[in-house]
C-alpha cells in the first residue's frame, strides 16, 4: 500500500527542490539518509551536496523531521507507569512490578556472589601456584648436604 503525500503548505508555485524537501522531510531522517547514501553512490558530488545541506540546515540534529510520524512512539512508554482507571489492574500490575523488582534484586546479589566466589578460588589458585614455585626456588636454592 502506497501513500502519496501533500503538504498544505507549500504554495502552489512550489519548485521540485520544495517538493523533494518536503516529502524527505515527512518520511524523516532515514529518507535523509538514503538520499545521502544513494547521491554518493549514483555522482558523489550530489552526495557531498545533500550532506552539506542536511548539515547546514541541522535537519539531521533537529527533532522536527519525521515529527508527525513518530510521536506516538515516543509518549507510549509513559503509558505504563500512569494509572489505568481500573483498581484492581493497578494492584495488580503494581504488586507484579514489585515482584519484578525483587527478582531483579536477588538475581543481581546472586551474581554478585558468584563472582566473589570466582574471584576467591583465582586467588587461592593464584596463590597456591606462587607457594609452589616458592618452594621449587627454595629446594633448587638448597645445597646437597652428604646424610
Amino acid at each position: 500500500m502506497t501513500s502519496t503525500y501533500t503538504n498544505a503548505t507549500l504554495p502552489a508555485d512550489a519548485g521540485w527542490f520544495s517538493r523533494c524537501e518536503s516529502w524527505l522531510d515527512s518520511k524523516g531522517k532515514g529518507a535523509w539518509a538514503a538520499a545521502i547514501i544513494l547521491g554518493f553512490i549514483f555522482f558523489w558530488p550530489v552526495g557531498l551536496a545533500l550532506l552539506f545541506y542536511v548539515i547546514w540546515s541541522k535537519r539531521m540534529f533537529s527533532k522536527s523531521c519525521g515529527k508527525g510520524r513518530h510521536a506516538h512512539r515516543r509518549h507510549h512508554g509513559f503509558h505504563g507507569m500512569k494509572s489505568s482507571g481500573n483498581s484492581a489492574f493497578d494492584a495488580y500490575k503494581e504488586e507484579t512490578l514489585r515482584r519484578l523488582q525483587d527478582e531483579q534484586e536477588n538475581f543481581e546479589a546472586f551474581l554478585e556472589r558468584l563472582r566473589a566466589a570466582k574471584d576467591k578460588s583465582e586467588f587461592d589458585q593464584f596463590m597456591e601456584d606462587r607457594e609452589a614455585r616458592t618452594r621449587g626456588n627454595d629446594d633448587a636454592e638448597a645445597p646437597n648436604l652428604p646424610a
